[in-house]
């Protein structure tokens, strides 16, 4: 269950890609149609290139960065899963989380990406107001067995244009589990050996058996 919680996310995430880095969002769409337009340009790109994905991983790597990481505001989901250490934390020392978090989530669970089809996300009718800075797009993502799981992403308006910083799946925050299990390192630790502990996860060569990223607990 722990694995399919964070497979779930990232399938959730990549649901907010964009086309391109360098591909500017058409002004103006609202959170749920950006939402929806970007999964579609997602499924383009899957499309007949699954096969060739499963067997390079760089390749698939670079395929999360080039749609996912414009679009994902990871400057706030890190302070919020960093919670109470984010004050304490040095500016290098926020960068290397940052940059080492995100890069634990795609290298460990990039390939829930391939099993991202047109039939696996169904968005659900909005209901925030166009108008606010926050807003919240309800979906539901059917599991491999079928199941369905309500997913509801949270997005805030930046001078950028919309950015998704949390998921939530059946009630499960993905940003509120990540800080309980990091916050708990963090107390044990320190925040340099979580940070040197996914650096070094992170520069492990694909398949050597490197740990993936603490999960949530409440999820398993």
């Amino acid at each position: 269950m722990r694995q399919m919680f964070l497979s779930l996310i990232l399938c959730a995430f990549a649901a907010t890609a964009a086309r391109a880095a360098d591909a500017p969002v058409t002004p103006g769409l609202g959170p749920q149609e950006l939402m929806e337009k970007v999964s579609r340009d997602l499924l383009v790109e899957l499309e007949g290139n699954r096969d060739a994905l499963r067997k390079d991983p760089a390749r698939l790597r670079s395929l999360v960065d080039k749609h996912l990481l414009p679009h994902f505001d990871t400057d706030h989901a890190a302070r919020l899963v960093l919670g109470k250490h984010w004050p304490a934390a040095t500016p290098e020392q926020r960068k290397r989380f940052v940059d080492a978090f995100y890069q634990s989530l795609m290298a460990n669970y990039g390939e829930a990406l391939l099993e991202f089809t047109d039939d696996r996300v169904k968005f659900l009718p909005f209901r925030g107001d166009p108008g606010a800075n926050s807003a919240t797009v309800r979906t539901e993502v059917k599991r491999n067995d079928g199941t369905v799981v309500p997913v509801n992403y949270s997005l805030r308006r930046t001078p950028t244009g919309w950015k998704a910083w949390d998921v939530t799946i059946e009630g499960i925050s993905y940003v509120k589990n990540f800080r309980t299990d990091f916050g708990a390192e963090i107390n044990e630790k320190g925040i340099d050996a979580v940070i040197e502990r996914l650096e070094a996860q992170n520069r492990a060569p694909v398949g050597s058996g490197a740990a993936p990223a603490k999960q949530a607990g409440r999820a398993g």
